[in-house]
C-alpha cells in the first residue's frame, strides 16, 4: 500500500512510531530528522508555514509504516528580522525499517520523480552502508560543501540517564516550564536565541498540537531581569524510555555563563523521572561548529550517528 499526499499530522505519529521501532533494534541507522524527537519538531514549527511545499509518500506492509520519504521543495522563508530567503533545490528527509532495506530504492525514485529538475539533498545515516550505496547507484554524490569545515551535516549523541550530576544556575536565574511563562515567553526565547529565526507564535502554536509535546518537559532558565535566557523542549519516547532534546538554544546575551549546561542536567533529570533511562541530543557535526559538541560532550554525550550528505545536481539527472 502507498499514498502520495502533503504531510498531515496522522503521517508524523505513523513516523514517530516507524522510528520507535528502529531505535528499539538499530538506533545506529536513524537517519536525520527522523527521529522520534525530530518530526514532532520539524512538522509542528513548520506545516503552516511551509506544508504546502511537503510531498510525502508511505510505503507499508500490513498495518505497518516500513519506509516513508517527505520532500522539502523550493518555498521562500519569512524570518524574525523581517528577510525573506527563496529555497531553491529540494531536500529529502526519509527512513527505511532495517527488515525493508530495499524499499530504500523505492524512496529514492520517489524523490527523483517528485524533485526532478532540482538539485537534490539527502542527509543518509553515515552508517548505512546499504543505503548508501544504493545512493550512489541512483547517480548521488557526496557534497563537498556539505562536507566543510562549516558543513550544514550533524552527529546524533548519546548517553544514558543513570547518574545525573545536580545542575547549578547562577544567583537570581531558575528554571521554568513553558506551562509556567505562557506562550509568548517561551517563543520569545527561542527567537532570541536562533535569531534571524524562522519560529513564531503560529509554529509554536503547531509543535503544541503534536502529540507528543509536553509542556512541562519544555524547560527554560529565567534571568533576574526576568529575560527567559535559555529553553529546550524534551520528547518523550516512553515505548523505548528514551527523550530527545530538540531545540536546545540560549539567548547571545547569556551565554558562557555555565545556563545551558545547567539546563541540561535539569532536563536530564526531569526526563529521568518521567520514565526515560536513556537520552539524545543532535548538533552540527562539522570541525567549524564546535560550540554546541563541546557543550553536550561536557555533560556526557557522546557520537552515535552522523550525516553522510548528498547531492545529485539536476544537470546529472
Amino acid at each position: 500500500m502507498t499514498n502520495v499526499e502533503l504531510m498531515t499530522a496522522a503521517d508524523v505519529r505513523l513516523m514517530q512510531a516507524l522510528a520507535q521501532r528502529v531505535t528499539a533494534t538499530r538506533p545506529d541507522l536513524i537517519n536525520s530528522d527522523a527521529s522520534f524527537g525530530e518530526l514532532a519538531w520539524n512538522w509542528g514549527k513548520g506545516h503552516a508555514a511551509d506544508g504546502a511545499s511537503w510531498p510525502r509518500r508511505l510505503w507499508f506492509s500490513g498495518e505497518d509504516l516500513v519506509a516513508w520519504g517527505w520532500a522539502h521543495l523550493p518555498r521562500q522563508v519569512r524570518r524574525s528580522d523581517g528577510s525573506v530567503q527563496d529555497i531553491t533545490n529540494a531536500y529529502l528527509a526519509y527512513q527505511v525499517h532495517p527488515d525493508h532495506a530495499g524499499l530504500v530504492d523505492d524512496v529514492i525514485d520517489w524523490y527523483d520523480a517528485t524533485a526532478a529538475n532540482l538539485d537534490r539533498t539527502v542527509l543518509a545515516c553515515a552508517g548505512d552502508e546499504f543505503a548508501l550505496r544504493r545512493w550512489a547507484a541512483h547517480g548521488y554524490a557526496t557534497d563537498p560543501a556539505a562536507l566543510g569545515d562549516t558543513g550544514s551535516w550533524t552527529q546524533l549523541n548519546e548517553r544514558d540517564l543513570t547518574e545525573v550530576e545536580q545542575p547549578v544556575l547562577p544567583a537570581g536565574f531558575r528554571f521554568r516550564t513553558a506551562e509556567e511563562v505562557g506562550p509568548a515567553a517561551a517563543v520569545q526565547a527561542h527567537v532570541d536565541a536562533w535569531a534571524p529565526s524562522t519560529y513564531s507564535a503560529e509554529a509554536y502554536q503547531g509543535v503544541r498540537q503534536t502529540a507528543t509535546y509536553r509542556g512541562d518537559l519544555h524547560i527554560l532558565v529565567q534571568a533576574p531581569d526576568g529575560t527567559m535566557a535559555c529553553s529546550t523542549i524534551m520528547w518523550l519516547d516512553e515505548v523505548n524510555k528514551t527523550a530527545e532534546f530538540e531545540p536546545v538554544g540560549t539567548h547571545p546575551d547569556y551565554r558562557r555563563r555555565g545556563l545551558g549546561r545547567a539546563m541540561l542536567l535539569h532536563g536530564m533529570q526531569l526526563a529521568r523521572a518521567a520514565g526515560a533511562t536513556h537520552m539524545t541530543v543532535a548538533c552540527l557535526g562539522a570541525p567549524g561548529h564546535p560550540k554546541a559538541r563541546g557543550l553536550y560532550y561536557s555533560v556526557g554525550f557522546r557520537e552515535l550517528t552522523r550525516d553522510a550528505p548528498l547531492i545529485k545536481t539536476k544537470t546529472t539527472g
